[in-house]
């Protein structure tokens, strides 16, 4: 490939994208709605049965023990014993994508027969309200059992009664996380699906409906030239965009998401990948009518089901089976892992699946697309 060839047709696209309001609304201005929308919407927000994984400090008590026996027995969470340091896990939580979380103190039964105030630590997910709100149900219920039978029992109806067993919330992650956290991830993941994928369908068919793939087949221009430089101009608008969304995040509404080199190759490598998924569905269709159904039916289910505004690990099981197929999921989750967890190991086998994925579309997007039709 010819770099001077590749730097023509990069002013060409950049050029009438610029004329194109249209398509610089829904690249630049409706990801910024979107986020504005769902910041003011959940900015006060901190199957039937939640997993509630629990570390117990406490493991030789009875009380404990009673404890997490209620939780199971209220028949809506299920608790799950896990081997980690209290400390590390709100980010265990969010690194492991487990959504809620119980920490039992050591001392919680000797506390608890001795009148001693004690405290367990809630771990909970803005992102995922409804595991949360189901599991903060079931331990606010035990709780309250736990201290009507201590004031019954130990302290009667006097002046100092106080409950004996406090809830303190935090939320998963290493540090205190909102819905935006997350969502500007989601959106920039969001950004990088649509803007490629609904032009570069419709140019492929439309171009060659139109002949214009027949005149550059005229030119000294390649095919794998002309698409190159479709890359590189998404990738541009998508540091632009992802600019915007990130300032918005931080500076309108607090978000804690992390300025890091590690977001980058995401930036690089998601564009590159559904620019030339775009391609391939337009050179497969024979009508730009047919390339505009194959592009929503590919991309429809990818925009609502990779984690763009909602967490993948409160879908049905089945579900986040299908989730876990998706490119789109790597590219958002990959990118939580940077801006949120400090998740590298995670990140980069993130990484790897969309450049392989993106490589091998590449490589069928250009053996599949021609200038002239048979």
């Amino acid at each position: 490939m010819r770099p001077r060839n590749i730097g023509a047709e990069f002013k060409v696209v950049y050029r009438t994208y610029a004329r194109n309001p249209v398509a610089l609304f829904f690249s630049l201005i409706f990801p910024l709605i979107l986020i504005g929308l769902f910041g003011l919407i959940f900015s006060a927000v901190g199957t039937t049965t939640t997993t509630l994984y629990v570390v117990n400090d406490d493991p030789g008590s009875n009380v404990s023990g009673l404890f997490l026996t209620d939780l199971n027995e209220t028949k809506v969470v299920t608790v799950q014993l896990v081997q980690v340091n209290a400390s590390d896990f709100g980010s265990w939580l969010g690194k492991n994508d487990d959504p809620v979380g119980l920490v039992i103190p050591a001392g919680f039964g000797h506390d608890y027969r001795n009148n001693i105030t004690v405290n367990v630590t809630v771990y909970t997910d803005p992102l995922d309200a409804a595991d949360s709100g189901i599991a903060v149900g079931a331990i606010n219920e035990v709780i309250n059992e736990f201290n009507i039978n201590h004031l019954n029992a130990s302290c009667g109806r006097g002046p100092g009664c106080a409950p004996i067993v406090r809830p303190i919330p935090e939320q998963v992650g290493s540090q205190v996380y909102k819905y935006i956290d997350y969502l500007i991830p989601g959106l920039i993941g969001f950004s990088i699906l649509t803007s490629p994928m609904f032009s570069l369908v419709d140019v492929s068919s439309s171009y060659r409906k139109e002949g214009i793939f027949r005149q550059l087949s005229l030119t000294p221009l390649t095919r794998s030239e002309w698409l190159t430089a479709r890359v590189m101009w998404y990738v541009l608008l998508t540091f632009i965009s992802a600019g915007i969304m990130i300032g918005t995040g931080i500076g309108l509404f607090g978000s804690h998401v992390t300025l890091t080199l590690g977001v980058i190759p995401f930036l690089v490598v998601g564009p590159f990948f559904f620019v030339s998924l775009g391609m391939l569905c337009g050179s497969a269709a024979r009508t730009p009518e047919s390339a505009a159904l194959i592009g929503n039916l590919v991309t429809f289910p990818m925009m609502f089901l990779s984690g763009t505004f909602f967490s993948v690990s409160s879908f049905p099981a089945g579900l986040q089976l299908f989730a876990h197929i998706l490119p789109l999921y790597y590219v958002i989750d990959g990118m939580n892992q940077v801006m949120l967890f400090s998740n590298v190991p995670r990140a980069v086998g993130d990484l790897v699946v969309v450049l392989v994925a993106a490589v091998v579309v590449f490589v069928a997007a250009v053996r599949l697309f021609k200038w002239r039709d048979e």
